[in-house]
């Protein structure tokens, strides 16, 4: 079947005239008879009943008109989001992605999508992980970037980076002297924690569980420049990905510390609506996210 036969045969049915769809589509009457004859034979049903005036729909005629309408008007649909797509060689992507991500690792991916593609505005903003999950299944951003990201049958999760983990502290702290800590060593420590609705605060709990380690939090905040001004201030320590602090670190504000146990990492994602028709460039920044853990695979 082809997108025309169907548009022919559902102007005949609203119009109930061989000859005013004929003159619709600058056809003539035979012409409509063989689209319909064509159908009706692909299909092995009778679809118009021609001995009623005007012409009527047969059940199976009825049937194949609500099916080639909601094909019609997808179709159409599809159309104007491909062309709302090629309109312009300016367009914009736009990216949400937690803060801690959006300012410490996504910035030199930017600056690589942009040499290839200069024409190109890739608008990014900073949300809680919640928030972008929301803004990308409602279809108001493109991209999300999220740490430890979780399964949902609405969207395509893709692995972005592993970053590395270090337990954070003031130079004043007596721990600041190590090169290497047990993490057992955290045990009753004043702790500067992420919020309980934050993903990353589930999975550093979940690695001090795994170690039977328990701190006393004494703190809790949602995101991670926060964490970092308690700790520099000496109120506690904390656990935090070591791409987040390297400005604090080398200013000297916060030492950062290895574990001698294991190389804890955080997990961060890339998540796309199931089905988000993307642009040739958006489709190239995704590309370009994964790229790196495509490779280490």
């Amino acid at each position: 079947m082809h997108i025309e036969t169907l548009r022919i045969f559902c102007d005949l049915a609203d119009l109930r005239s061989f000859s005013k769809t004929a003159e619709k589509h600058l056809l003539s009457q035979s012409a409509v008879s063989q689209q319909l004859a064509q159908l009706e034979l692909g299909h092995k049903c009778q679809l118009i009943n021609r001995k009623k005036r005007p012409i009527e729909l047969t059940r199976q005629g009825r049937l194949l008109y609500q099916a080639s309408k909601d094909m019609l008007d997808r179709y159409e649909e599809l159309k104007s989001e491909l062309s709302a797509l090629q309109k312009s060689s300016m367009s914009r992507i736009n990216v949400a992605a937690i803060f801690s991500i959006g300012m410490h690792t996504l910035p030199d991916y930017i600056k690589r999508f942009m040499v290839r593609n200069p024409n190109v505005n890739v608008h990014v903003e900073y949300f809680s992980a919640g928030t972008i999950y929301e803004l990308v299944l409602t279809g108001r951003v493109d991209i999300g970037l999220v740490a430890v990201p979780r399964r949902d049958k609405r969207l395509d999760v893709y692995e972005f980076e592993d970053e590395p983990l270090a337990l954070v502290c003031s130079p004043k702290h007596p721990l600041s002297r190590e090169s290497l800590v047990d993490i057992h060593r955290l045990q009753f420590e004043k702790f500067i924690a992420f919020e309980k609705d934050v993903p990353t605060r589930a999975w550093i709990d979940g690695i001090l569980e795994r170690y039977n380690t328990a701190v006393r939090p004494v703190m809790e905040f949602d995101n991670i420049e926060t964490v970092k001004r308690a700790v520099e201030i000496d109120s506690g320590i904390s656990i935090l990905p070591r791409t987040a602090i390297l400005q604090e670190v080398s200013d000297g504000t916060i030492k950062a510390i290895g574990f001698s146990n294991e190389e804890f990492v955080r997990p961060t994602g890339i998540i796309v609506r199931k089905g988000k028709i993307l642009s040739q460039a958006g489709r190239y920044l995704i590309e370009l996210l994964r790229k790196r853990t495509e490779r280490e695979i």
